[in-house]
């Protein structure tokens, strides 16, 4: 007998690519369990399915920064500035990333890559351990959204968020809507995602100085003018992450969507102050906020 629940949930999280660099991303999860028929004659209650496996993905993977240990350009172990953190240091083609956070800010997925078929596979292995005994077997589907049109990746952290959005390098794959005097307007649509494909978001507020930053000794030993500094307290613990100015954006306040929505009518009625907009910013699948300008 099988079970399915589809769209069970998304995953929104970063990974480290050796050719991108951190990179947002945002995955639906469909579940199909295959089992015997247990004293309720059901596979497994949907309330179950829905609340336990969705909290066993959550705790696995959902806001955090996925490490393909397996790649010897990333290197994780243990902060010596603050129990409980960790430092990683990761070197791509996009530049070098230098973090510390709360060890929980990360997952060690042992492969070469991040990518569909390695974190099916990571996921898969954790959800079964914990399922009962009467349910054999587990086919896990991650997808992204089918998204016609313009869309970007995008990493960020929010400090004052009380949940694991507080983590400095988790993200999201969302879609972007821009209407231009009622009308939509693609090409403006296209300039946005373009200008935060695979970007890091942060803000001004949390720059800090070189002296102040917490990070591997070879992090410091390997810093150059090009990176920028950034630095926050949350609930978890302490945050801080060195980024190449190159796949950086700085904006002047925090990044939750509804600011980032924000954001960019500001910027459009800088360059077009005589024209109305409104921006449909999308914060991983199906949910966002609308800013008018």
């Amino acid at each position: 007998m099988q079970l399915f629940v589809n769209d069970l949930t998304v995953i929104d999280f970063s990974y480290c690519c050796s050719t991108r660099g951190i990179v947002g991303e945002s995955w639906i999860v469909d579940v199909l369990l295959d089992g015997s028929l247990n004293e309720m004659s059901m596979v497994l209650d949907f309330a179950v399915v829905k609340k336990q496996i969705k909290a066993i993905i959550d705790d696995a993977v959902d806001h955090k920064l996925l490490l393909p240990m397996q790649d010897k350009a990333i290197s994780a172990e243990l902060s010596t500035q603050r129990a409980g953190h960790e430092f990683v240091n990761f070197e791509s083609k996009q530049g070098a990333y230098y973090l510390q956070s709360p060890s929980c800010a990360f997952a060690k997925i042992e492969t070469q890559e991040i990518d569909l078929a390695s974190v099916t596979d990571y996921l898969t292995t954790i959800i079964l351990s914990h399922l009962p005994k009467n349910v054999q077997g587990l086919t896990l589907k991650l997808r992204p959204e089918v998204i016609d049109g313009a869309y970007y990746h995008y990493t960020h952290g929010l400090k004052l968020h009380d949940g694991n959005c507080q983590r400095i390098a988790h993200g999201h794959r969302s879609k972007i809507h821009i209407y231009k005097n009622g009308k939509r307007s693609t090409a403006l649509e296209e300039v946005w995602s373009l200008r935060w494909q695979d970007i890091y978001l942060a803000t001004e507020a949390d720059r800090i100085a070189l002296n102040d930053i917490e990070l591997s000794d070879t992090a410091i030993a390997n810093l150059t003018p090009d990176h920028q500094l950034f630095s926050y307290y949350a609930p978890q613990g302490r945050f801080d992450i060195a980024v190449p100015s190159n796949i950086l954006d700085v904006v002047d306040c925090d990044s939750t969507v509804e600011l980032l929505a924000d954001f960019i009518v500001r910027q459009l009625k800088k360059q077009s102050p005589l024209d109305e907009f409104k921006v449909v910013a999308f914060e991983g699948v199906a949910k966002g906020a609308i800013a008018h300008g």
